[in-house]
């Protein structure tokens, strides 16, 4: 008997069904959009009635559509399908007033009952994102739901629901449904309702886990150990950088190391992996708002350059870096710096090698999978041709290339390392060769975009008519400069240049506004409001690195702290003081690194004083079961 074959999927926004309240399912089969009736990610939002629903066809945007043409409220929008399960209101769409919204963990003692949103975790077949579904009927040994995003096949005649799922009921009377996929996991079920009878009163865990502590190796071999390697050139730039084999030049930290809990490490993944997500949907808004646009000091000859980048590299990012203080009382991001590699190398290699060398074998170290993650990143980029690696003669610089050639190569990648402009010539029809005669026509960079937009400043008079990129220059005396490269339409570099949005700090305040309720999220603004000066706050410059021109303001409106830097006459954001932790007398800054929009891995940095810059410490990070974590206290 020959095996029954599964029907093929239908086309993108095809009809799957019609579910309970007469709301349609679709077809969320990407690979059969219609890119001329789709042509970018701005046809993809969905609205009904002039209300955002979501991104069609996914899990979310279903949910909202069916609370909205079922009981005309929705929830706030979110990042993770997940988050909804911490929601604690939804809002009536007419007349703006709000509703409590409970959640029910599997197992619960009150049953999913229709119009309840089911809720998974991450992890297995919804990675990274969670699922949500809505309940349509509940019988005695199972629960049907509706969902989208899962199974884009057609229901059968006279059903009326995408999925059935298992359930039965515990000795202690608790609810329990199981997914039909072995790797899926269900949270559990969120019901509008006033009656919080069964439901989760504290979703937080003991604030004690999101501290940071510092250990010291005992018994460690002596701190002139050679643990690097000199013959090989990352190790050697290193060693060149700090003056020895050492993480850091004060004698005190040679065995040194931190800790964080297991349940801290989840807060980061899910922070992470949720602002990522919140910080697209702030780029997106920005680029259909010329009003905000402008805020971002972006030449306007760029304008439309970012946005078509926007909508044909949307998913082409490769790395970003958050900065973020854990404190007990909650993690606080302070940006994301969606346009840099730096410390990579450090969490994803030369960390665990100190490890491996002084015997710490303490729980696990966080950056153990960042280099995997790279190369399947960079297999997954479909570079076709030869990848220029163009980047400073700059000691950190080149340990930084190195790091991720080698992830690049590993991907089958052929890459060659440019410095500067060094040896770049033109080709025919103004195309850039480098000193081999190679065409350059994919590019990874060290430097931030915002190098590229320096030169343009410099070179381009601010009148429309100059700034156009396309103008002719005298290729027979004038050589290729950086911008002729970076902005040549024909050169795909990483990160693409819509990141030069992402990345800007006056971005902070519009992920602000946009979700404001966001728990990882400081109050910030592109002005010194009240609430900010009763609070304190950083008043940062929108195109900073490094730390450089950031001042800290206590609620009196002193000075606390302040760098120096070359940005000091860029418009400034002002964020809400939100001091890091003092670990052992250091200031503690935890990282966390995203690769191709997901966390990949964390690390740490430590300075005696409040701001973090580019010369903070790099630290080893380890990540600590809870109790084995409670028990430790700081050296």
């Amino acid at each position: 008997m020959k095996a029954e074959q599964k029907p093929p999927p239908a086309r993108f926004g095809a009809v799957l069904g019609t579910g309970s309240g007469s709301v349609p399912v679709y077809s969320s089969d990407y690979d059969t959009a219609d890119r001329r009736e789709l042509p970018n990610r701005q046809a993809y939002r969905h609205y009904v009635d002039g209300v955002f629903m979501g991104h069609k066809w996914q899990c979310v945007e279903l949910a909202r559509r069916w609370m909205y043409q079922n009981k005309g409220y929705i929830f706030d929008d979110i990042a993770m399908a997940y988050d909804i399960f911490r929601l604690r209101q939804v809002k009536v769409i007419a007349d703006g007033t709000v509703l409590p919204l409970h959640s029910f963990r599997n197992g619960a003692t009150r049953r999913p009952e229709p119009g309840a949103l089911l809720i998974w975790n991450a992890g297995g077949e919804f990675a990274v994102t969670g699922h949500v579904a809505v309940v349509s009927e509940v019988l005695d040994d199972r629960v049907r739901c509706i969902e989208q995003n899962v199974h884009d096949t057609v229901w059968p005649a006279g059903q009326n629901w995408s999925r059935e799922l298992p359930m039965h009921r515990t000795a202690d009377g608790g609810y329990w449904l199981d997914c039909t996929y072995h790797d899926g996991s269900i949270l559990g079920w969120v019901i509008q309702t006033a009656d919080a009878t069964g439901a989760e009163t504290d979703l937080e865990d003991d604030p004690a886990l999101y501290g940071i502590k510092r250990q010291t190796l005992q018994g460690a071999p002596a701190a002139t150990a050679q643990w690097l390697d000199p013959s090989d050139p990352i190790h050697a730039s290193y060693i060149d950088l700090m003056g020895g084999q050492v993480l850091s030049k004060d004698p005190s930290d040679l065995h040194a190391w931190y800790c964080i809990s297991e349940p801290g490490m989840r807060e980061l993944q899910r922070a992470t992996n949720v602002l990522h997500r919140m910080f697209l949907h702030a780029t997106n808004h920005v680029l259909e708002d010329d009003a905000l646009l402008a805020r971002f000091n972006l030449p306007p000859a760029l304008w439309s350059r970012i946005r078509q980048s926007w909508n044909n590299r949307r998913n082409e990012m490769i790395t970003g870096r958050f900065d973020f203080a854990m404190r007990p009382e909650g993690l606080k991001a302070y940006e994301y710096n969606a346009d840099s590699a730096s410390c990579y190398m450090e969490a994803g290699s030369l960390l665990g090698r100190w490890a491996d060398a002084f015997g710490c074998t303490d729980g696990r170290d966080p950056g153990a999978r960042l280099h995997d993650l790279l190369v399947e990143a960079w297999r997954g980029a479909a570079i076709d041709g030869v990848l220029h690696i163009m980047r400073d003669d700059n000691i950190e610089e080149t340990y930084h290339a190195l790091f991720m050639k080698q992830a690049m190569e590993q991907a089958g990648i052929t890459c060659k390392t440019v410095t500067g402009v060094e040896g770049l010539r033109w080709g025919d029809g103004g195309e850039v060769l480098d000193a081999e005669g190679v065409p350059i026509r994919w590019v990874w960079k060290t430097w931030a975009w915002e190098t590229a937009l320096d030169e343009i400043r410099e070179d381009l008079a601010e009148d429309e008519e100059n700034l156009r990129l396309h103008r002719t220059i005298d290729r027979a005396t004038q050589p290729p400069r950086i911008v002729d490269v970076l902005l040549r339409e024909n050169v795909m570099v990483f990160e693409p240049l819509w990141t030069l949005v992402t990345s800007n700090k006056a971005i902070l305040p519009v992920v602000r506004d946009m979700f404001p309720s966001s728990r990882f999220l400081l109050n910030t603004g592109f002005e010194l409001t009240e609430d900010l000066r009763n609070a304190g706050y950083a008043a940062k410059p929108i195109v900073g690195r490094c730390g450089a021109n950031i001042a800290l303001y206590n609620q009196r409106e002193d000075l606390v702290a302040a760098t120096e830097g070359q940005f000091e006459s860029r418009d400034t954001i002002y964020q809400e003081l939100w001091k890091l932790p003092r670990v052992a007398g250091r200031n503690a800054q935890i990282q966390t690194f995203s690769v191709a929009g997901a966390f990949a891995g964390a690390g740490i940095r430590l300075d005696p004083a409040l701001i973090i810059t580019t010369d903070s410490d790099l630290l080893p990070l380890r990540v600590l079961p809870d109790a084995e974590f409670l028990a430790r206290v700081s050296d």
